[in-house]
């Protein structure tokens, strides 16, 4: 039995500290690589958070290639048993996403830092400079294609009673006061509660504690489909973490995000 075996989806400092020696530990850290040179939780292999995406405009926050995940994960050490832990130096965003990539690529084990490098300095814990080196071979992988929802599907479903869209950009992103799109303003329907204000900034970026009251009350509920996005999907992956987090049972990423939708010349928008 693994030791992460009790665990939530969300742990805390300790209860990764006690853990770091695991066999199954792979320990990400998706902060940038002048503060992973600087210091990381020890173990922790560095994943550039560009890697997570595919890059190109006008929807950079797409999948990268099959080909280009399968070597990130063969240089991580992916294998059917791997227990992975992920945090970032942000709240939650590139961690978030990187928990979406392995629900992309089908594998279940994983949890999340709650507030990431800020809460595990908080505790005092140790850094290290020393970096594990790449794993090498070769991997095959199997997307699925559950956990996104594509441009055409969403579409499909707007309107929907059993829908919330969740837009995690800003508030003038979402009334179309800023353009980063050749549209402005948002999807119909969509809810704006920006990444940000999910965070508790008097618990070192930890997710606040009463999302749950606060998401029921903008209609994001666990009886309805979530399906979050943000401009790229970034801000986003921790909007899609706080929904696994809570255990609602039906959530999507929007990966190609308001970059898709607000430069698709069919897509409807509300300001």
């Amino acid at each position: 039995m693994t030791a992460f075996a009790a665990l939530p989806l969300v742990i805390e400092p300790a209860d990764l500290a006690s853990r770091l020696n695991a066999p199954e530990l792979i320990l990400i850290d998706l902060t940038s690589t002048a503060r992973y040179a600087a210091g990381h939780i020890p173990g922790a292999r560095f994943v550039d958070p560009k890697r997570t995406q595919l890059g190109q405009p006008p929807a950079p926050g797409l999948l990268p290639p099959p080909t280009q995940l399968e070597q990130l994960f063969a240089e991580l050490g992916h294998n059917p048993n791997a227990v992975y832990v992920v945090y970032d130096d942000e709240g939650g965003g590139w961690a978030g996403r990187f928990i979406w990539l392995l629900d992309v690529i089908g594998h279940a084990g994983y949890h999340y830092l709650n507030g990431g490098l800020h809460a595990w300095l908080a505790e005092d814990r140790p850094l290290s400079t020393e970096q594990p080196a790449a794993r090498s071979g070769s991997l095959r992988l199997t997307l699925s294609d559950a956990p996104t929802a594509t441009r055409e599907y969403l579409q499909s479903r707007l309107g929907a009673s059993d829908l919330a869209i969740w837009d995690a950009r800003s508030p003038a992103e979402y009334r179309g006061e800023k353009a980063l799109a050749a549209k402005a303003g948002h999807i119909p329907g969509a809810v704006n509660f920006e990444w940000t204000a999910g965070m508790d900034q008097a618990r070192a970026l930890r997710i606040r504690q009463d999302m749950p009251t606060l998401l029921d009350s903008l209609g994001i509920s666990p009886d309805k489909e979530v399906i979050t996005h943000c401009q790229t999907h970034h801000r986003s992956g921790f909007t899609y973490l706080v929904a696994k987090a809570l255990g609602y049972p039906r959530v999507k990423a929007y990966a190609g995000s308001w970059g898709e939708w607000g430069n698709h010349p069919d897509t409807p928008i509300e300001r």
